[in-house]
């Protein structure tokens, strides 16, 4: 179809806005969860030791946006995403102190992922589904690269937001086809997991693994499950190969899966299965 200018700039700049709020979860929703175990930790009597401190209002919402240096709060001007970047020259008003780059990176693939689910779905639910989709993926990965964490907070939702999808027509398969993704995706890595350490006596990958390659396959269904695995293992393969190379691979040798997942999950979204492989 057809798409005007108009069109193609409300999907961007609708994009932009949600990849700001994405670089906030990214942000924000490790540090909750970790101040939710340190105070279960706390809870557990005297004994028990954290030194993890965070403000008591503390959350997706509050406190406002600040420089993470200097504690400066960001004005409206300062919260445009991509140009108050371009115009602060990627630097606090205040003190100065470099912003991460990530953050304009993060808004500018997510406003990308949203101008390609409208171009290709119209103006519909199925266009905001797999927008959605999209950006937890994006969220995910950028989350598991900083922490190795998969919170269930996405995870789990990104699951029963693809049967839910599924079952209104808003995704490209049947619900019977989502259903068995989401098992197959899930025990496929399970039995990998407990396979590894059995047989090593180590844990190969976090439970989360399970838990996203379930909600990928509930979004695309069992048939792109081996197309999923594949890509993922092969650039997971090549990065580490190159970390390796580069003398910066973690000590332990532990690189996220999430990530590699994710980016499997985003191709197959925008081409399909890989040649030869859709079941």
């Amino acid at each position: 179809m057809a798409i005007d200018l108009p069109f193609w700039s409300a999907a961007a700049v609708l994009g932009l806005v949600v990849g700001s709020f994405l670089n906030v979860v990214i942000y924000r929703l490790p540090l909750m969860l970790e101040a939710q175990w340190a105070e279960a930790i706390r809870e557990q009597g005297p004994d028990s030791h954290t030194t993890l401190q965070t403000p008591k209002s503390f959350n997706i919402a509050v406190p406002r946006s600040h420089c993470p240096h200097c504690g400066h709060e960001l004005s409206w001007s300062e919260n445009i995403p991509v140009l108050s970047y371009l115009v602060l020259k990627g630097r606090c008003s205040q003190c100065h102190s470099a912003i991460g780059w990530r953050y304009p990176v993060i808004e500018l693939l997510t406003s990308v992922l949203f101008v390609w689910s409208f171009s290709r779905y119209g103006m519909s639910g199925a266009a905001l589904a797999w927008a959605g989709f999209a950006a937890a993926l994006l969220t995910l990965a950028a989350i598991d690269a900083d922490t190795t964490l998969l919170p269930d907070a996405i995870t789990q939702p990104l699951v029963w937001a693809g049967l839910l999808a599924a079952s209104l027509g808003l995704s490209d398969v049947s619900l019977s086809t989502a259903l068995w993704g989401a098992v197959a995706g899930y025990l496929f890595l399970w039995s990998v997991y407990w396979l590894f350490k059995l047989i090593t006596g180590k844990e190969g990958m976090g439970q989360g693994d399970f838990k996203l390659l379930a909600g990928l396959g509930a979004w695309l269904g069992w048939p792109a499950l081996l197309s999923l695995v594949l890509i993922a293992s092969i650039t997971g393969a090549i990065v580490g190969i190159w970390l390796r190379v580069r003398q910066r691979l973690p000590e332990d040798g532990y690189i996220p899966f999430g990530p590699f997942l994710a980016l499997a999950g985003l191709w197959v979204m925008a081409f399909g299965h890989l040649p030869g492989l859709a079941v």
